[in-house]
């Protein structure tokens, strides 16, 4: 189990270049991928993006590229045809202007389009110098999130340990329950008949109120999802989905406790797994 948030950041430099990688996690109900890069880095987004998605399933990922160039050739462009239409167009407006004077190179150079200077880069080298950086980088912002992710499931499983003991207790009193349910009906038909209760008209009652009100059926799939959750989590890498489908599958089962129980020890044992089960749900919304 991963938790949805985490941090990862490397750099490195040698004699032409430096660069840093940056790596921040937020929770989010799907995979969302943030790259910031300079622009003559826009072609590396696409494999930025492919190395994050095999390491993600869920959450908002934004990742940082910065790259410095320690040296570089550098092309410069002279468009002399733009260069030619300025110092005719300066020097037409002189005369008509009865100005005699020659434009000035460097007034020419000054004006857009006559120069423009390019940097010489080879794509394939710059991206064989981001790559180990933006794998190291990873590697660091997997860790962060294993880490935080074994907290998580150690807290969890806290509160799954808490809804077993509640379910084991509950269970314990399931048949003071039914004992409870034909001791009251017996009553109620003293009360009304007295001396002339028929037997076998309380057992019928008896078992109709127990196919009412019995939770024999409610403890049976609640274990079975504290079973399959638990294996969710031991076995699924990215449970995050299934576990919050399972939360509301155990809410269910609990209300329902709690809607058929007279017994005071079970009320107790049904808000203990209320506020357990709360405590989970928060945790899940950080597991992937």
């Amino acid at each position: 189990m991963k938790s949805m948030t985490g941090y990862g950041q490397k750099g490195s430099t040698n004699e032409n270049l430096s660069v840093s990688v940056e790596i921040k996690s937020y929770n989010n109900r799907f995979l969302d991928i943030y790259v910031n890069a300079p622009p003559f880095l826009s072609s590396f987004e696409p494999r930025i993006r492919e190395l994050v998605a095999t390491r993600c399933v869920r959450g908002k990922v934004e990742i940082s590229l910065r790259l410095k160039e320690l040296h570089g050739s550098v092309s410069v462009i002279v468009d002399e045809n733009a260069a030619l239409a300025y110092f005719e167009a300066i020097s037409s407006l002189g005369s008509t202007l009865g100005i005699k004077e020659t434009p000035h190179l460097s007034t020419i150079l000054a004006l857009e389009g006559v120069l423009s200077a390019e940097k010489n880069r080879d794509m394939d080298a710059l991206w064989l110098a981001v790559h180990p950086v933006l794998l190291t980088a990873m590697e660091d912002f997997e860790s962060s999130r294993v880490r935080e992710g074994v907290a998580t499931t150690g807290d969890i499983l806290k509160h799954i340990a808490a809804l077993e003991a509640a379910l084991a207790t509950i269970a314990t009193h399931v048949p003071l329950m039914e004992a409870s349910i034909k001791e009251n009906l017996r009553i109620r038909f003293r009360d009304v008949l007295g001396d002339l209760v028929d037997e076998n008209r309380i057992l019928t009652e008896t078992a109709v109120l127990l196919m009412k009100y019995t939770i024999s059926e409610e403890l049976a799939r609640l274990g079975a999802h504290l079973t399959e959750f638990r294996n969710e989590v031991a076995t699924n890498p990215a449970p995050g989905k299934k576990l919050d489908f399972l939360c509301q599958e155990i809410n269910r089962e609990i209300n329902t406790i709690g809607s058929k129980t007279p017994i005071m020890e079970v009320s107790r044992a049904v808000v203990t797994m209320k506020d357990a089960l709360e405590n989970i749900r928060e945790q899940l919304r950080n597991v992937e």
